[in-house]
């Protein structure tokens, strides 16, 4: 059984189509992935289970990059062939099944139209593989004698960028002695290009008490996120990253829709700004070219609320509010 499986650049929408990976594999033991990603997310899927290639797709000048993929996966005959990037190149592919995500509804969670894509139920949940190198890394990163709050405190565009320093605000007030999490360890995450949209943070974090992630290999910083009691961070690709590790994960939101994206699971939460999507994005004058921060009516005390809801849920063996919206 070959499968073939192409998938996002982005690392939040690779991770949450990872789930359709686990469920081939379940499905069909013995199978042989050939996975398409583009290179941030790659790390992510090097350790699945029947992995015989990896292909990282760069973007070239008049779209020739799938011409080039296309040479790369055309003597191959596929058993199935499953393209997430809604492009034609299966039709040119010989395959007795073949996927194509060309739609897209904005109204369910992309989990859940990936699952219906696939006539997939239980909704497929992300998945992580992560090697025994990356654990043994992480170990030697993170304590383990103690609480950690995971922040992820970057995005990829600045209008989901709640401000940095309220991100350690709320980091020192969890962690103080009159906090829910008294005396923890406080991991900040993020890529290494990210270091300046992060210093605001980590400026006000004491040394002794921070755990500094930034620039860690995407798999090894999953392995960290893993071993975290809490996650809390911007809407981007390491909120998927930590819900997916299983970690208690609360995603920030204004100018995206946690509907459509909100951290998948019932060990997630969400919270965002007092206006709603919607009425951000369409609001006169909205600049999606800006990298000015919408998310400044988000207020501290609304996230410190949220995450120790959902702490206490937690420890009180109850759950998050569920990310699984019924169909």
């Amino acid at each position: 059984m070959k499968i073939l499986f192409i998938t996002a650049t982005r690392i939040g929408d690779a991770v949450l189509s990872s789930g359709l990976i686990a469920h081939f594999a379940k499905k069909y033991p013995g199978a042989r992935f050939t996975i398409v990603c583009g290179a941030p997310a790659a790390p992510l899927f090097e350790s699945v289970p029947g992995l015989e290639r990896l292909i990282i797709i760069n973007k070239l000048p008049l779209h020739t990059h799938w011409l080039r993929l296309w040479g790369m996966l055309a003597t191959t005959s596929w058993d199935i062939a499953c393209d997430l990037r809604g492009s034609a190149i299966t039709s040119f592919l010989l395959t007795r099944n073949r996927i194509v995500g060309a739609h897209r509804d904005e109204t369910v969670h992309r989990v859940i139209e990936l699952g219906r894509l696939t006539n997939i139920e239980p909704w497929p949940s992300p998945t992580l593989w992560i090697s025994d190198a990356d654990r043994k890394v992480a170990k030697s990163l993170m304590p383990y004698d103690g609480a950690v709050l995971a922040i992820g405190p970057t995005a990829n565009w600045g209008g989901k960028q709640w401000p940095p320093d309220r991100f350690a605000a709320l980091a020192l007030q969890v962690t103080a002695a009159d906090g829910f999490l008294p005396g923890a360890r406080i991991a900040v995450l993020g890529a290494a290009s990210e270091r300046s949209m992060a210093q605001p943070f980590l400026r006000e974090i004491p040394s002794e008490r921070l755990i500094d992630l930034i620039g860690q290999r995407l798999s090894i910083a999953a392995a960290c996120i893993k071993h975290a009691n809490l996650y809390v961070g911007n809407d981007s690709g390491l909120m998927h990253v930590a819900a997916a590790a299983g970690t208690l994960t609360l995603g920030l939101f204004g100018p995206s829709s946690e509907v459509r994206y909100g951290p998948w699971g019932r060990h997630c939460a969400t919270v965002r700004t007092p206006k709603g999507f919607k009425e951000i994005v369409l609001a006169d004058g909205f600049d999606h070219t800006s990298h000015q921060s919408l998310m400044e009516d988000l207020s501290i005390d609304t996230v410190y609320t949220a995450l120790e809801k959902l702490n206490s849920k937690a420890n009180n063996g109850g759950e998050g509010e569920p990310s699984e919206r019924p169909a």
